[in-house]
């Protein structure tokens, strides 16, 4: 007991499509296979710093479409549209194929997707930032733009660290059991001068409860209804503010003690009263006038 399944894997033709779109016999599926990964591997490579979240490979019968899903794509495009056409060929070359396409879809919030969120981390890491502040960083910016629940999972020498330990923080809810909920899983790692520490980041995007397009290049799903609920969420904090009022101003129980209105019990007693400023004589005053020695 205990195993973890990749929760993307576990949603694959529930609410989720695959990464790689094309139909391969006995005899070439293991040479596709290879080929996809090396593509994956030589981008991610290739594109250091390109923010990319997912590659999605389409093969028909003699094209290979190849759809890059990044936060900047100005970096990947470059000037005129030149660095698209070098990694083309490069691609061309690698995968020994004359027709090959390459698309570019840019995410529109980088927030809420588990790949850039686990790479700014480790880009962090690797730059002496500390990391709770960085994984702390991630976790409000990504509830700020409207997820349900978020939980990063670093381990390795922490801070540098003698020791190698592990460390998670989480915020929200993210039932990786539920099929329906949307959670986006990656596992990310950040070469650091003392070592390897592993980040792992599930983000809980919400439910989703109507028939969901299973094309991986499909944007959009729960994002709308999410920004409708961050809205919802936070009128409500309104109305919250409204409905309290100040209550400084107070009613009776409250109200202004030192005048004497509320109830004489806590009124100010220095103008005599039973625990009155006994200096001018009385049993506990001065007795220093009229006392005999």
């Amino acid at each position: 007991m205990g195993q973890k399944t990749n929760p993307i894997g576990a949603r694959l033709g529930i609410i989720r499509g695959w990464e790689s779109n094309w139909y391969g016999s006995k005899k070439d599926y293991a040479t596709k296979l290879i080929e996809d990964n090396k593509i994956r591997t030589y981008l991610n490579a290739r594109i250091n710093k390109g923010g990319i979240a997912k590659i999605v490979i389409e093969r028909t019968l003699n094209k290979l479409i190849v759809t890059i899903h990044t936060s900047k794509p100005g970096i990947i495009i470059g000037k005129g549209g030149g660095e698209v056409d070098r990694i083309k060929e490069e691609l061309k070359k690698l995968t020994g194929k004359d027709d090959v396409q390459i698309n570019i879809l840019e995410i529109r919030r980088p927030e809420l997707d588990a790949n850039i969120v686990g790479d700014t981390i480790a880009r962090q890491i690797e730059n002496r930032i500390n990391y709770k502040r960085a994984i702390k960083m991630a976790i409000a910016s990504a509830l700020r733009m409207g997820a349900e629940g978020i939980k990063i999972k670093v381990a390795g020498r922490l801070g540098g660290a003698e020791i190698a330990r592990t460390e998670e923080i989480k915020q929200g809810r993210t039932p990786l059991h539920t099929l329906r909920m949307d959670i986006d899983y990656a596992n990310v790692f950040a070469l650091t001068v003392y070592g390897k520490i592993g980040i792992k980041v599930w983000i809980c995007k919400g439910e989703v409860l109507a028939k969901r397009d299973l094309n991986p290049n499909f944007v959009g799903g729960k994002e709308g209804g999410l920004s409708d609920r961050r809205d919802r969420r936070d009128g409500d904090h309104d109305h919250g503010h409204r409905g309290g009022g100040d209550r400084r101003g107070g009613g009776d129980r409250g109200g202004d003690r030192r005048g004497g209105h509320g109830g004489g019990g806590g009124g100010d007693r220095r103008p005599g009263g039973g625990g009155g400023d006994r200096r001018p004589g009385g049993g506990g005053g001065d007795r220093r006038p009229s006392g005999r020695r």
